[in-house]
């Protein structure tokens, strides 16, 4: 079984070659890709530099250094939150999404999608893996609205201009249907 399992950590090392490099791939660093997948995936509460340096494993400094990168090469656009006009929220360009086209990941996402066990399978184990990483050592990972408990349904009876099927607990925000499926950093399992 240990066996196996330090097997599979030596393939997931591996792995890592597809999204981490040394020198630039289409312009762009490794990190500056991770940071640009990552805002574009991020729903509206965590498209943040504080989020953004938790997710990549970096301090809020240096993800700063990343977010000004791709601002200046017109990947992102930054703009004063609706709610706090102290806080700012990162949003991809159109050339940043056109730039996503060309992701070095993509192999790897189409490998894992062809997997004979099933992506969403695979999606599950990693998932689970990374539950029990975050337990042991005391950290907190990004994952969807759907899997998360501050989801509830909308009450339908409730009056509202805006079409919504859900609501987040944590922000007390209402969500689309379309949002449930970004990454949140307030997720929780």
């Amino acid at each position: 079984m240990i066996t196996a399992a330090r097997e599979a950590v030596d393939l997931l090392i591996q792995a890592t070659g597809s999204w981490q490099f040394d020198d630039a791939l289409n312009g762009l660093r490794d990190r500056e890709w991770m940071a640009l997948r990552f805002l574009a995936r991020a729903n509206r509460f965590s498209r943040t530099p504080s989020a953004l340096a938790q997710f990549v494993g970096t301090t809020r400094p240096t993800a700063s250094q990343t977010v000004k990168r791709l601002e200046d090469k017109g990947y992102l656009r930054r703009r004063s939150s609706d709610q706090d006009k102290r806080s700012v929220i990162l949003d991809v360009t159109q050339l940043g999404e056109k730039t996503l086209l060309s992701d070095p990941i993509t192999q790897l996402v189409h490998a894992i999608a062809t997997l004979e066990l099933g992506a969403n399978k695979f999606r599950d184990l990693l998932r689970e893996m990374l539950k029990q990483l975050d337990a042991r050592g005391g950290r907190h990972h990004a994952d969807t609205c759907r899997k998360c408990i501050f989801l509830t349904e909308a009450d339908p009876n409730r009056a509202s201009r805006i079409q919504t099927q859900y609501m987040c607990r944590f922000f007390r925000a209402n969500l689309a249907d379309s949002e449930i499926d970004l990454l949140c950093f307030n997720f929780e399992q």
